[in-house]
C-alpha cells in the first residue's frame, strides 16, 4: 500500500485517511468534518485550476484548499 497526501491524489481515486498531520484549530476543523484516520475518500473533482478539491467522505462532499489537503495522508488500495 502507499500512502500520500490527499493533495496528490487524481479525480476518481480513493483510499482511506492514514493520518492527519494537522494540529491546533486546522485539525480541529479537518477532524470535525469527519476526516479522521479509517475514513474513507474519494476525489470528486478539482477546480480549474486545481484549487479546492471536491472530495466524497461519509457521504458528503467536501471541498479542501490544496494546502490543507497536504496534512492530510492517505493510504491507497
Amino acid at each position: 500500500m502507499e500512502i500520500i497526501p490527499l493533495r496528490q491524489m487524481k479525480k476518481g481515486q480513493s483510499g482511506s485517511i492514514f493520518q492527519v498531520k494537522a494540529t491546533g484549530e486546522l485539525g480541529r476543523r479537518i477532524r470535525e468534518m469527519g476526516l479522521i484516520p479509517g475514513a474513507r475518500v474519494t476525489i470528486y473533482g478539482r477546480a480549474p485550476l486545481k484549487d479546492p478539491v471536491a472530495i466524497r467522505v461519509l457521504n458528503t462532499t467536501l471541498t479542501l484548499r490544496n494546502n490543507e489537503a497536504e496534512y492530510i495522508q492517505i493510504e491507497i488500495d
